[in-house]
């Protein structure tokens, strides 16, 4: 019992915080269905990558958040419908809310089907930029997770070197912890300019931060 107690405790101050957060209030207001919208645009705005007429890939793309943040950089006037200068595809397991203008393909990342229905998708168009907020289902045993976050990384490290274009850029999400300097090795093997960045809108007691590789090697 006193473990339950514990529990709702917890879950009492996480909703506290979560309704009471800053980017949870942003998001409400501008229509984003996740706070997450606002770590991209910190990226993004840090370091250009997003820019009207491109081809870009939303890798856990669910529930949307920065597919809505891209389609909105590639409309005319930041609109969330209309007009749509670009493409987006985005792809996660989990069902995905349409988003007008945004290709969605729902399966799992790591099976070559799937990844063939992606490859489909770009129709041989070279990729400016993929952004992939994919995270395992985290089992708290470190060196099985750090095993299942480095797998995903390397499955979208090689989906960008294969797709794309040479001065193009890859945002994935990593976890401070056992294994992360391994996967800011990889990323310093793969791309010629690598970039952490841990955005505001990243709450602080979180361990993830974000890599960034411009520039195939």
């Amino acid at each position: 019992m006193k473990t339950q107690t514990k529990s709702k405790k917890v879950n009492k101050a996480w909703l506290h915080d979560h309704v009471s957060d800053t980017y949870v209030k942003l998001a409400q207001k501008e229509g984003y269905r996740a706070r997450a919208a606002y770590k991209l645009k910190e990226i993004d705005e840090e370091l250009k990558l997003i820019r009207p007429g491109q081809v870009v890939v939303d890798l856990g793309a669910a529930p949307g958040a920065w597919s809505q943040y891209l389609r909105r950089r590639f409309a005319p006037e930041g609109a969330g419908v209309g007009a749509l200068n670009g493409t987006i595809i985005a792809l996660d397991l989990l069902e995905f809310e349409p988003i007008e203008g945004v290709q969605f393909i729902q399966g799992d990342f790591r099976e070559e089907a799937v990844l063939k229905q992606l490859e489909d998708a770009l129709a041989g168009r070279p990729v400016d930029v993929v952004v992939s907020d994919m995270a395992p289902n985290l089992s708290g045993i470190a060196t099985t997770d750090a095993a299942r976050i480095e797998h995903l990384i390397e499955l979208a490290i090689d989906f960008a070197q294969h797709h794309l274009k040479p001065d193009g850029a890859l945002v994935a999400k990593v976890f401070h912890g056992s294994g992360y300097n391994e996967l800011v090795e990889l990323f310093k093997q793969s791309f010629k300019k690598v970039k952490p960045i841990k955005p505001k809108a990243s709450r602080d007691r979180s361990s993830e931060t974000f890599l960034v590789g411009i520039g195939l090697k």
